[in-house]
């Protein structure tokens, strides 16, 4: 339990953290941070939890990093299912506390924006839902490949969580114009609940994507390392 009790709070920090300074920060007159501090801000929250919590669960934070973990033979099969709950549950739970907090500005308009993921009309820079797919597919596997590589025993020790923090940040620098940047179901479930509608309906695209892209990094990682010879 003391796991699934890790992954909760650290998925809620890492929305609460990265979709909090999306919805709060981002466009705060004078000194709204913009895309680069929402990218920054994600890879900092994976970089706090990693070496808060990473001794206790591994600080997953990420159904579709659980999956391909598993996928790289480096997690059981047993524990996939637990994770994956206890990931969401800690969103949702981000989701609620940003919510309220949000609503407590007058004018406050869920529908208008909630750091939400979309595509075609609801991509923040119009793209399809073929280049969403692609991108939070390529993404992810990419993201993957670090993961595998930064935490391989045969990398430099203690250096994992900034590799995969930096990486993070990276990502959302390349993608959030296109997708608003994924590459994690739970993140986008936490928020989508509260958007409802449109969010909750494209919600599917940020399941599927993560999850493929995860399975086809551990793949690529698997190969490129030979920890199956």
């Amino acid at each position: 339990m003391n796991r699934y009790g890790a992954e909760f709070f650290g998925t809620f920090w890492l929305v609460l953290g990265g979709c909090g300074s999306a919805v709060l920060a981002a466009a705060f007159p004078n000194v709204g941070i913009g895309l680069l501090g929402v990218s920054l801000a994600f890879g900092l929250t994976v970089v706090t939890m990693a070496y808060a919590i990473g001794h206790i669960s591994g600080c997953h934070l990420n159904p579709a990093v659980s999956i391909g973990l598993w996928a790289g033979g480096r997690f059981p099969a047993s524990q996939v299912i637990p994770y994956i709950v206890a990931q969401v549950l800690g969103a949702v739970a981000a989701g609620a506390v940003l919510f309220f907090i949000a609503s407590g500005k007058t004018g406050f308009d869920v529908t208008a924006g909630f750091a939400t993921n979309g595509y075609g009309e609801h991509s923040p820079g119009g793209y399809s839902m073929m280049a969403a797919l692609v991108t939070e597919v390529v993404m992810t596997m990419m993201f993957l490949i670090i993961i595998l590589g930064a935490t391989d025993k045969r990398a430099p020790q203690g250096f994992a969580p900034l590799a995969i923090g930096l990486a993070l940040t990276l990502i959302h620098l390349i993608s959030i114009p296109v997708t608003n940047t994924s590459v994690n179901p739970a993140r986008s479930t936490g928020v989508a609940v509260f958007q409802g509608g449109w969010a909750i309906s494209e919600l599917w695209l940020f399941w599927a994507a993560p999850i493929a892209g995860a399975i086809l990094g551990a793949i690529v990682y698997r190969m490129i390392s030979q920890e199956n010879s």
